[in-house]
């Protein structure tokens, strides 16, 4: 404890800023302009590179390995959300909110695409897209109308969640049927790296979620324990900005529809999972000779 308070710096005592007042509809727990002059939220703003790095890992790895080209689309609007989020928590403008919230919306459209599009009819998929394109157009006008930050967390919840469960039938009502018949040997192996990836990622999602969430419940108290350890050690407890991280991290969803579209197209012995949880990023690479043995592990 002692060479913590030995450690200790103080935050800035002004509290004005580089970008004027603030006209976002929200804010957040971290005291605005309190590190620096040049950005309202320094810790909500450095955290969101995460997906920076991620988005441009995932996109080089889709065109390198050429993966199915719409997740390019994925992995350029989950690089859009992290610079919006960026320019949001640096300034705090309104505009800045929307570059960051509306991309959310409709990255996770993209997604649907993907998950409600599998194994369906060309005129089907034409008319999934039109749908969610419609649904994209409406959430965004209406969200620009009524200003109301609930209505964008319950959108993008709900897309999120029937996203999420839509990929669930997929994996065992699509995907385990046709490995089964197609690659009996390998189907439980494969299965289980998809559930693990899966899950891994919806925790990760879950758990940046309830520390969002203890962050803006107890903002009051954690704002009095931050002013007492001061930096760096107060960044710790900036939730927000575990949020950025966690969610970033939720990138291993992302990774488990490219694994199970690959196996869809009937690509697992050309494909590999390269992944061990917990010690390294997940990317779906092609086999060599010196891994084809795993395929019938």
């Amino acid at each position: 404890m002692a060479l913590a308070s030995a450690f200790q710096i103080p935050y800035r005592e002004a509290r004005t800023g580089f970008w004027g007042e603030q006209t976002s509809t929200l804010n957040w727990c971290e005291e605005d302009y309190n590190i620096s002059y040049y950005c309202a939220e320094v810790v909500n703003t450095l955290t969101n590179l995460v997906f920076m790095y991620l988005g441009f890992k995932g996109l080089h790895n889709v065109i390198k390995y050429a993966h199915s080209k719409v997740f390019i689309l994925v992995f350029l609007g989950y690089i859009v959300v992290g610079l919006g989020s960026m320019a949001f928590h640096t300034t705090l403008k309104y505009e800045m909110q929307l570059a960051d919230e509306l991309p959310m919306i409709y990255t996770i459209c993209i997604m649907a695409y993907i998950a409600f599009g599998t194994n369906k009819s060309p005129v089907v998929k034409g008319l999934l897209a039109v749908f969610l394109l419609g649904l994209a157009i409406f959430i965004t006008v209406y969200y620009l109308y009524a200003k109301n930050p609930v209505f964008h967390q319950a959108a993008y919840g709900l897309l999120t969640a029937s996203t999420i469960f839509r990929g669930f039938y997929v994996l065992e009502g699509v995907l385990r049927p046709a490995l089964k018949k197609r690659n009996p040997a390998t189907c439980d192996q494969h299965m289980k790296e998809m559930w693990k990836l899966a899950l891994t990622g919806i925790f990760m999602f879950l758990g940046g979620f309830l520390i969002w969430n203890i962050d803006n419940v107890f903002c009051h108290h954690i704002t009095q324990t931050k002013q007492k350890v001061l930096l760096p050690w107060a960044i710790i407890f900036e939730g927000h900005g575990w949020w950025h991280i966690l969610t970033g991290l939720a990138y291993h969803m992302i990774l488990w529809r490219l694994w199970s579209n690959s196996c869809l197209e009937g690509k697992e012995d050309e494909f590999m999972l390269d992944w061990k949880p917990l010690h390294t990023i997940p990317q779906v690479v092609p086999r060599t000779k010196s891994t084809a043995h795993l395929k019938t592990q």
